[in-house]
């Protein structure tokens, strides 16, 4: 895993989102396995690490909230509502989504919000109300999974009006992210509508094209960098990329 986000930072990637697993690939509160594989991580580039608070699983919130507390973790995922994936049901309750943005806020961590409906963007905009996220806020919009929002222009284009509606757009960074992709038309589309991030990576898709499935992530993140070039802009490094987040410099 190491390896591979070195080659990804290497290749135009500025943020890492890893899962909390154990040797067997299980979701686990126990940080112990994570936190060898950052310290290699770290020891081979300066990508933002970012942990997930979700995934769906048994654990509770309390157990989901544990990389909250560790202080080589600088951002963390943050889920406000319950969606259909597929034959699964991502469960997060409200009590569950408040415990877990005070987790996030009282630790200092800078919480990226996935938006996996249109009517998520108005409860982050309520949890904003009562917690006052710093800004800009870092928003991913979803789409691909089954039982949630189709990846298609005018899904896409519905879902950033519906966060227009709730955010002044300077409050708001949001990126893109389409479970299930096998090809780049939707991440060239959301680029043009104004995307300022992009996840690509295995737990949403393995595929270079329809034809051709890879088994590394770095391969995939070369070819964002070069969709992302053909628009006339340039990856972030890790360091812009935290300044643009207002997350401190590493090793500060």
């Amino acid at each position: 895993i190491a390896r591979d986000v070195t080659e990804c930072c290497k290749n135009g990637a500025a943020m890492v989102h890893l899962h909390v697993r154990d040797i067997n690939g299980r979701l686990t509160p126990d940080l112990s396995l994570l936190e060898e594989t950052v310290r290699y991580i770290l020891a081979g580039s300066d990508i933002i690490i970012e942990i997930s608070t979700g995934g769906v699983s048994k654990l509770t919130i309390e157990e989901r909230c544990q990389p909250c507390y560790a202080p080589w973790v600088e951002c963390t995922s943050l889920n406000v509502g319950s969606v259909n994936l597929g034959d699964a049901v991502y469960e997060n309750p409200i009590r569950d989504v408040r415990y877990c943005v005070q987790q996030i806020l009282e630790n200092k961590k800078i919480p990226e919000t996935e938006l996996f409906e249109v009517g998520m963007a108005n409860t982050l905009r309520e949890l904003d109300g009562m917690f006052h996220f710093p800004k800009p806020m870092l928003i991913a919009l979803v789409f691909g999974h089954p039982g949630e929002m189709p990846a298609t222009p005018a899904g896409l284009k519905h879902m950033i009006d519906g966060l227009y509606d709730n955010f002044p757009r300077e409050d708001v960074i949001w990126g893109y992210t389409e479970a299930h992709r096998t090809g780049w038309d939707m991440v060239k589309t959301a680029l043009d509508m104004g995307a300022a991030t992009l996840r690509i990576g295995f737990e949403d898709s393995d595929y270079l094209s329809p034809d051709c499935r890879v088994d590394h992530n770095a391969v995939l993140i070369a070819k964002a960098a070069d969709i992302i070039k053909s628009k006339g802009m340039m990856p972030m490094t890790p360091a812009e990329a935290r300044a643009m987040l207002g997350i401190p410099p590493l090793g500060r």
